[in-house]
């Protein structure tokens, strides 16, 4: 199945094995660092008769940053970027999801960072929904949007001898989600 139809509606979760809440930016303004965060909650709650009823909440563990660098990962948990300890967690809700077609979506909503709330808007295109062979519904959504780490308080840098800085204010947050539906079987068994 790849188009959405009534029988979607409802609750899903998204299935921490097979999605990956990324991110990247460039390093030393000639290369890319890209990254994920492994340990995060998320709930779609879907009702395709009236998307505007429909809502997302992520809660992503801002100590489970992995960029494949331990030494990075630890100076990110840090004050001079994401201050785990102070704030452990970055969270976005939805306040409102636009279908902008069969396929695509703008989900308008609150993330917060480092304390920092800020709206913002996350073209999402829906991928398409198949029952998996352990007999789970599975729905898979895709999307990117750019955000200036700046506006969340996220500030340190350094400057390089050629006159630039050593990370981008400019961060692309990637979004790969495999949400499988919140199911009653119910078959009478105990």
């Amino acid at each position: 199945m790849s188009e959405l139809t009534a029988d979607m509606s409802g609750d899903w979760r998204f299935d921490p094995a097979h999605t990956r809440i990324g991110f990247s930016t460039r390093h030393a303004m000639v290369t890319k660092v890209r990254g994920a965060f492994n340990e995060f909650d998320g709930v779609i709650h879907a009702d395709v008769e009236n998307p505007s009823n429909s809502s997302v909440q992520l809660t992503i563990k801002v100590a489970s940053i992995d960029t494949r660098s331990e030494q990075r990962d630890g100076h990110l948990r840090t004050n001079d970027f994401f201050d785990a300890p102070n704030y452990p967690e970055i969270t976005f809700a939805s306040t409102q999801i636009d279908q902008v077609d069969d396929r695509n979506f703008i989900v308008n909503g609150d993330l917060t960072i480092r304390g920092i709330t800020k709206q913002i808007s996350i073209p999402i295109e829906f991928v398409g929904v198949e029952r998996d062979p352990g007999g789970q519904l599975r729905a898979g959504f895709e999307g990117t949007r750019r955000i200036n780490r700046q506006d969340f308080g996220v500030k340190w840098n350094t400057a390089m001898d050629s006159g630039g800085v050593l990370v981008s204010d400019r961060i692309v947050l990637e979004f790969e989600v495999s949400a499988v539906k919140v199911e009653n079987n119910s078959d009478g068994g105990g």
